[in-house]
């Protein structure tokens, strides 16, 4: 009698395991859905073979059809989902002091690097202490400056970067 039961127990999940299969998925370039229509409208391709997962950031699809609109949909693409909108004034004043501290960072940047390149002499630093009785020093140390000045040209290029990136400073 229990096996009976077990078998139709089993027979019934089976029967109920098409419904919990996944829907179609349609890709649609960098996005997904499971609305038929929309991805017919756009021309998206089926997804086949494979589970996808789906985690919704806020708005889920809706961002998607908001973000075509003008230039406010320039930066909405920029801000995350649901993040809180910033006033004009205030996004300005923002960007100014961010402006103002990364002016700030790239001129101690390039400070520092005139004065690693001054002490770096061209390759041919002054030797200090034993290094001249010990070459290999010299030469691990003079690597060590020009690794240093490489990774300061390098952070002076990214914080350049950052300040391009910047919309342009109006009140100046």
């Amino acid at each position: 009698m229990k096996t009976a039961s077990l078998i139709v127990l089993t027979g019934s999940l089976l029967a109920a395991l098409p419904a919990l299969a996944q829907e179609r998925v349609w890709r649609c370039g960098n996005e997904y859905t499971n609305n038929a229509t929309v991805a017919q409208q756009k021309g998206c391709k089926v997804m086949e073979g494979g589970n996808v997962t789906v985690v919704q950031g806020g708005g889920g699809t809706k961002s998607s059809s908001g973000s075509s609109s003008g230039s406010s949909g320039a930066s909405a693409a920029r801000a995350p989902v649901g993040s809180p909108r910033v006033e004009g004034v205030d996004q300005r004043a923002r960007d100014g002091e961010a402006r103002s501290v990364l002016e700030s960072e790239l001129k101690k940047a390039e400070a520092r690097q005139a004065e690693l390149q001054k002490e770096y002499n061209n390759g041919e630093p002054e030797k200090q202490g034993s290094e001249g009785r010990n070459y290999q020093k010299y030469l691990d140390r003079v690597a060590e400056m020009k690794a240093e000045l490489a990774r300061n040209e390098s952070d002076i290029a990214g914080i350049r970067r950052e300040i391009g990136r910047l919309p342009a400073n109006k009140t100046q």
